[in-house]
């Protein structure tokens, strides 16, 4: 079984930053994708970044250039700086795994709560 357990949300005045963590542990095969989707109260689910196992990283349009996504390969952690947020970017925030090379599996963190108060 793989766990995914975010961390770093909170409550943020707009222009202040928050890192968010994703520790995975349990029985990973391989990490291929690892990233951080949001969902906002009444809206779907939407990615923010992803980081691929070659350490390729893609944003979505709406960060432009605030956030940064990376990884420690030993401690397969996952983070997200976020910096100059705005009232928009109040969310939850999930991280997503796809593990395996050929048969993938997807698994998802819990969820953690960022609020962005104008």
């Amino acid at each position: 079984q793989v766990q995914l357990v975010e961390s770093g949300g909170g409550l943020v005045q707009a222009g202040g930053s928050l890192r968010l963590s994703c520790a995975a542990s349990g029985k990973i095969s391989v990490i291929n994708v690892m990233g951080w989707y949001r969902q906002a109260p009444g809206k779907q689910r939407e990615l923010v970044a992803l980081l691929t196992r070659a350490s390729m990283a893609n944003y979505a349009d709406f960060v432009e250039g605030r956030f940064t996504i990376s990884r420690d390969n030993a401690k397969n952690t996952l983070f997200l700086q976020m910096n100059n947020l705005k009232p928009e970017d109040t969310a939850v925030y999930y991280c997503h795994l796809k593990d395996g090379l050929q048969n993938i599996r997807e698994h998802w963190g819990q969820g953690t709560q960022v609020t962005v108060s104008s």
